[in-house]
C-alpha cells in the first residue's frame, strides 16, 4: 500500500489524506485501525440518561447520512425502554459525549450498534424496576414498565421520578434478555424518520450550514495534475485584496517530519476567497507517463502484486472507477481556542477516526479535539477521512479565528478517493445437464468484497491481486461486491447459454444455500419470470448473491431501440434477517436499485496526464428522473433471524441483471462497466 508520505509528495501539496489500495483498508476508508477490537462501555449511563423530567438521551458514535440510522437506533430503546420513540432524544457522533466507535460502514449499525442499544435499554429498564421495587417496596415481579411509566398496583411513576436525572449506573449483562422479534411493538414497524420534518422543511443544519462568530471561508490551491510539484508562488495580488490572508502551512506528519506545503488562502466570504485564490500565481512541475482510464486495465495486471495468472480460458471484465457524488460534498468548519483545543463540524462516516487523523497531523493530544458531526447529506462510503476537517483546521490555526472549509462539486468529483476500478478473468466449466464443474475468478485491484459464489461447485479458484492505482481509492456502498457480483453472474449466464438453459433453472440447479435460493424465487415470481413474453427489442435478466448478512436477487426489463437502452422495470427481493423498519428498509432498496443503475450504465471517471476530466455533473453522469425504472421491492423478513445490515448488498445484483437482460434483447454481451455510456452500436 502507497505511505502516507508518498501520496502527499505525488499530489505536490494541498491534499492532506490519504490513499487506499489495500482491499481490507477500504472498509473503512483506510483510516487509523485504533479501537478495532476496543470493547463497548459496560455501563448503562455511557448509552443513555433519564432526565429529572423523564426524557431519555441515548448516545452512539454511529452517524446520520441518510440511510435512517437515526431512527432505527431510536426504536431499539424505545423498544426495549418501553418509551415513545418522541420522548427519547439520539446524540450521534459527537466524540465528546458519545462512546468510541470505528465508524459507519460495512452496514454495521444494524448487526452491531442496533443489539447495543437494546441490551443498554433493556438493562435501564431493570433498573428502573429495581428502583421501583425498593422505594414501594414491592416484588420485583409486581412491576410492569409501559408507555414511559413504571406501576405496580396503586403505584405509579414516571422514569425522572425513579432516577431523579442520576446517572444510571447499571452495568449491562452481557446475556441481557430482549424481546423477540415475534413481540416488538415498535420495531419492526415503519416509524417515520424522527427528525423528518427539519429535513423537509429546510430547517436541518448541514454541515454545509454551520456559522461560527467571527467565521471566514478558506479555499485551498491544488496542482493542476496528480503528482505535479510547486515550483514558484507569487502570492502578492492576493494579499493586497482587503481581508484576504495568504497561507503557506508546512504539513507535519508526525514520525515522518515535514510533508509538502498546504497553500490557501482565508477571506470575509466565500466569493472574496474564490478570487483569491485565481489570484494566485503558482508554477508547477508537470508529470508524464501516467497511466489514463483507457490503459489503467492492462496496467493493473502489469503491476499485480505477486504476478498476474493467465490461466487458459479466462474471460476479462472491467469495472471503471466512479465517484460517489454525495448531495453534500466534504464541508468542515474549525475553530481553535485560547488554550490551543479544536473544535471541528465535519461531514464524516468516522468522527473518532477524524479526531485521531486532526490529532496526529496537527500534532496535539487527542484529548485536545472535538468533532462533532451533523446529520450529514450521504457519503456512500466516501466520507471516512477529514480532508476538508484538516484543511479547515490548519487554515483557522494559521490566521486565529474560525473559518470554514466547503469543497465545490468540482474539487469532490477531483480530490477525493473513488471506487476501485478493476480488472477481473473469469472462467468456468459446466456439464451439459447444467452441472457447475470448475470455477476460477481473479479479482484486479477492485477487492475482496462479494468474492466468493454462493453456487456449488467442487472445483474453484478464487483470488484478489492487489495492484498500483493511479487514483486515490476507497470505500463506496458495496465496495467491490457490486463489481464482483456484475462478472460472477454475467458469466453465469454465460455458462446457463452454453447449455441452452433458463438462467432461473440454471442458478436453482446449482445453489443450495436456501436464503439465497429464497430471494431468487421471491424476486423471480414478482417479476413473473415464467409468463415473461419476449417481444422484439426487450429483454430480460436476473442476478443473485450475498454480502455481509444479506441476501439479494434482481430482475430487470429493458428496451434496446436504436442502441439507447432504457431500463424499464426492476423487481428486488431481499433478505436481511428480522426486518427493523420495514418502509425504511424499502426505501433503502430501493435507492440502491437507482444508484446501482448509475454505475451500471453510464457512470465512470475518466483520467488522462495526471488529471480527472470528468471533473463536474455536466460530464459525469448520474442517474436523472427519465433514467428511473419502475422499481418494485419484495422484503423477505426472517424473524427468526438477526437482523443485519442493508445499506449495502441491495446494490450488487442491478448491474449484472440489466446486462443480462440486454443480452437477452440484443444478443451482445457487455463485459466493461458502465455498459452503455453513450448507447449501444450494431443494434
Amino acid at each position: 500500500m502507497i505511505s502516507r508520505r508518498d501520496f502527499f509528495a505525488m499530489l505536490g501539496g494541498g491534499i492532506v489524506v490519504w490513499m487506499v489500495d489495500d482491499a481490507d483498508a477500504q472498509e473503512s476508508g483506510g483510516g487509523a485501525r485504533r479501537g478495532m477490537n476496543q470493547q463497548m462501555p459496560e455501563q448503562v449511563s455511557a448509552w443513555l440518561h433519564i432526565g429529572e423530567e423523564g426524557t431519555v438521551t441515548a448516545y452512539t458514535g454511529k452517524v446520520e447520512v441518510g440511510q435512517n440510522a437515526r431512527t432505527s437506533l431510536t426504536q431499539a430503546v424505545a423498544e426495549e425502554l418501553r418509551v415513545s420513540v418522541s420522548s427519547i432524544r439520539m446524540i450521534m457522533g459527537d466524540t465528546t459525549l458519545t462512546p468510541f466507535d470505528m465508524g459507519t460502514f460495512g452496514s454495521q449499525t444494524t448487526p452491531r450498534m442496533w443489539p447495543q442499544m437494546r441490551k443498554a435499554a433493556a438493562a435501564a429498564r431493570e433498573m428502573l424496576v429495581d428502583l421501583a421495587s425498593q422505594k414501594w417496596m414491592v416484588e420485583r415481579a409486581s412491576i410492569t414498565v409501559a408507555n414511559g411509566k413504571v406501576t405496580a398496583g396503586s403505584h405509579t411513576a414516571g422514569f425522572g421520578d425513579l432516577t431523579q436525572g442520576q446517572k444510571l449506573t447499571r452495568t449491562i449483562p452481557a446475556s441481557e434478555a430482549l424481546t423477540p422479534a415475534t413481540q416488538w411493538k415498535v420495531a419492526g414497524t415503519s416509524v417515520p424518520k424522527v427528525n423528518g420534518r427539519e429535513i423537509v422543511t429546510g430547517t436541518h443544519r448541514y454541515a454545509f450550514d454551520i456559522k461560527r462568530p467571527g467565521m471566514l471561508f478558506g479555499k485551498v490551491l491544488y496542482p493542476p495534475q496528480f503528482g505535479a510539484r510547486l515550483v514558484s508562488l507569487d502570492s502578492s495580488a492576493a494579499e493586497a485584496m482587503p481581508g484576504v490572508k495568504v497561507v503557506r502551512d508546512t504539513f507535519k506528519i508526525a514520525r515522518e517530519g515535514a510533508g509538502p506545503d498546504l497553500v490557501g488562502v482565508v477571506a470575509p466570504d466565500p466569493q472574496t476567497a474564490e478570487i483569491a485564490l485565481a489570484a494566485l500565481k503558482a508554477e508547477w512541475k508537470p508529470v508524464t507517463g501516467t497511466p489514463n482510464s483507457k490503459d489503467v486495465y492492462a496496467h493493473f495486471k502489469q503491476t499485480a502484486r505477486g504476478g498476474a495468472v493467465n490461466s487458459p480460458g479466462l474471460v476479462p471484465y472491467t469495472v471503471a472507477y466512479i465517484a460517489h457524488t454525495p448531495l453534500e460534498p466534504r464541508a468542515a468548519v474549525a475553530e481553535w481556542d485560547a488554550e490551543g483545543k479544536l473544535t471541528v463540524w465535519t461531514g464524516t462516516q468516522r468522527p473518532f477516526g477524524v479526531k485521531s487523523e486532526l490529532a496526529q497531523d496537527l500534532a496535539i493530544p487527542e484529548d485536545h479535539v472535538h468533532v462533532l458531526m451533523p446529520d450529514t447529506g450521504s457519503g456512500y462510503g466516501g466520507k471516512h477521512n477529514g480532508d476538508a476537517a484538516v484543511e479547515a483546521a490548519r487554515l483557522a490555526k494559521a490566521v486565529g479565528k474560525p473559518v470554514k472549509r466547503n469543497w465545490t462539486r468540482e474539487e469532490e468529483l477531483t480530490w477525493a478517493y473513488f471506487r476501485p476500478g478493476g480488472l477481473i478473468e473469469v472462467s468456468g466449466q459446466v456439464t451439459p445437464d447444467g452441472t457447475l464443474t470448475h470455477w476460477e475468478f481473479h479479482n484486479y485491484n477492485s477487492g475482496p468484497s462479494g468474492l466468493q459464489t454462493p453456487y456449488e461447485v467442487a472445483d474453484k479458484k478464487e483470488q484478489v491481486h492487489q495492484a498500483d492505482t493511479p487514483l486515490r481509492q476507497g470505500s463506496y456502498r458495496g465496495l467491490a461486491g457490486t463489481a464482483n457480483h456484475f462478472v460472477r453472474e454475467s458469466y453465469m449466464d454465460e455458462l446457463a447459454h452454453s447449455v441452452k438453459m433458463d438462467p432461473l433453472e440454471f442458478r436453482l440447479k446449482n445453489l443450495k444455500n436456501e436464503r439465497v435460493r429464497n430471494v431468487l424465487i421471491a424476486a423471480a415470481d414478482k417479476f413473473g419470470w415464467k409468463t415473461r413474453k419476449k417481444v422484439a427489442g426487450r429483454g430480460f435478466g436476473l442476478a443473485a448473491g450475498m454480502e455481509k448478512g444479506g441476501y439479494i436477487a434482481a430482475v430487470a426489463e429493458v428496451s434496446v431501440t436504436g442502441g439507447a437502452v432504457k431500463v424499464l422495470r426492476v423487481v428486488q427481493a431481499f433478505e436481511c434477517g428480522a426486518v427493523v423498519n420495514p418502509e425504511q428498509l424499502r426505501n433503502q432498496v430501493d435507492g440502491a436499485a437507482a444508484m446501482g443503475l448509475g454505475g451500471a450504465l453510464f457512470e465512470q471517471i475518466e483520467f488522462a496526464d495526471g488529471r480527472i476530466q470528468t471533473d463536474r455533473l455536466s460530464k459525469y453522469r448520474v442517474p436523472r428522473f427519465a433514467d428511473m425504472p419502475v422499481i418494485e421491492t419484495v422484503l423477505v423478513d426472517r424473524q427468526d433471524l438477526v437482523s443485519a445490515g442493508a445499506g449495502e448488498t441491495p446494490i450488487m445484483a442491478v448491474a449484472p441483471a440489466i446486462g443480462n437482460a440486454i443480452f437477452d434483447a440484443t444478443g451482445q454481451r457487455l463485459r466493461s462497466m458502465p455498459m452503455a455510456p453513450k448507447g449501444l452500436t450494431g443494434v
